[in-house]
């Protein structure tokens, strides 16, 4: 019993003297404070490449994303249609010879008869008269060698004309001739109509660019008259050469 009382001591004792070694080493637990990173401060890394770090990409802003540029393509000039008449002509044969001769610009073409007022004469007549006094003043003039003839119808009939002018300066020299002669002469005004034909054709123009006064010019060496204007409608009548 005694022997057993002591090796319980020696025991208790070694124990006292190793039990560290057979104690695992503790692990000293060091508490810092520490901040937590700010959500701004994070980046996302790709499984596939977490060394690689991914570029900022330019942020445009919302007003630059609301602005689009509008590029307006140039439209092509379209030429428009415009009537031209065209005259004068003695008859419709030299108006058609005419239309050939330019070309036969526009494909049909129309002439016109028309009657328009000229210029009036300058008139040098001796008035009317009863008829009688008339044809024995006629007479008289024939007699003379005067040029002279006697009116027989319209509002002047019984007159005795002494010649027509074109020059009012031609017309009052004439004039003064007759007075000293001792005729009553008087000069008067003499409306004339003459029966021309116009041509007129349809042409296709590029308007603002020059065409229609470069036309204009051209013809107007050629033609007394010379029209060019939009045309509103289409001819009636027309015809193809």
């Amino acid at each position: 019993m005694k022997w057993l009382a002591l090796g319980l001591l020696l025991i208790n004792g070694a124990l006292w003297f190793y039990g560290d070694s057979f104690v695992p080493k503790r692990v000293a637990v060091v508490s810092e404070r520490q901040a937590l990173p700010r959500v701004a401060d994070l980046r996302t890394v790709s499984p596939a490449n977490q060394e690689a770090q991914v570029p900022e990409l330019p942020v445009s802003s919302e007003a630059a994303l609301g602005q689009v540029e509008t590029v307006v393509e140039p439209r092509e000039p379209v030429s428009q249609r415009y009537c031209v008449r065209l005259g004068w002509f003695e008859n419709a044969d030299a108006a058609r010879e005419a239309y050939l001769s330019l070309g036969s610009p526009g494909g049909a073409y129309e002439i016109r008869e028309e009657e328009r007022e000229l210029t009036p004469l300058h008139w040098v007549i001796v008035p009317p008269q009863p008829t009688d006094r008339a044809l024995a003043l006629f007479r008289d003039l024939q007699r003379r060698g005067i040029d002279s003839y006697l009116v027989r119808r319209g509002e002047n009939k019984n007159a005795i004309s002494l010649g027509l002018f074109e020059s009012r300066r031609a017309a009052e020299t004439v004039l003064e001739e007759k007075k000293r002669q001792n005729l009553n002469a008087i000069l008067a005004n003499f409306p004339r109509n003459q029966i021309s034909y116009a041509l007129v054709f349809e042409d296709e123009l590029m308007p603002d660019s020059g065409a229609v006064e470069a036309a204009e010019l051209d013809y107007a060496d050629n033609f007394d008259l010379v029209e060019i204007r939009r045309c509103e409608g289409v001819a009636t009548a027309s015809e193809n050469p």
